[in-house]
């Protein structure tokens, strides 16, 4: 399991309101191109957000489905990734002096990633989980 954290300054409803717009996804998801559709119950579980990973001419259509979700405080993902496999994902918000401490941890479900070390998955998911909450951070900072 990879683990990210960071100290936003903005409010939690700041942070969570990019997180639960799935159509701002691709803006701070690192590797998601577009946004083809969210399902109406998002970001209520069962609801999904429709996405394409990569560049043009060679995009994969992908699905990210929202498995738990209490508002303000957690957002818990299913993530695809063709052909590396699932995940999962969930996100940790609390109130901290100055704005909001955001945890994000990611765990490798199926496919071959799965299959990998612990450490040698990790350094695969860290870095692209930091630059995800770095974007994520610089968006709700704006918000603010």
């Amino acid at each position: 399991m990879s683990e990210n954290e960071c100290l936003i300054e903005a409010s939690v409803e700041d942070v969570f309101a990019i997180l639960t717009d799935g159509w701002s996804y691709a803006a701070w998801v690192v590797g998601a191109s577009r946004i083809r559709d969210v399902d109406p119950p998002w970001p209520e579980p069962g609801g999904r957000i429709h996405h394409s990973v990569g560049a043009w001419p060679l995009l994969l259509d992908d699905t990210t489905t929202s498995l738990e979700y209490e508002p303000l405080r957690r957002l818990r993902l299913q993530v695809r990734a063709w052909p590396a496999g699932h995940g999962e994902v969930e996100f940790r918000a609390q109130e901290e002096s100055g704005g909001c401490r955001l945890v994000m941890t990611e765990k490798p479900v199926s496919g071959p990633v799965a299959l990998l070390p612990s450490a040698v998955a990790d350094a695969m998911l860290h870095p692209r989980n930091a630059e995800a909450l770095r974007r994520l951070k610089l968006l709700a900072e704006k918000r603010a």
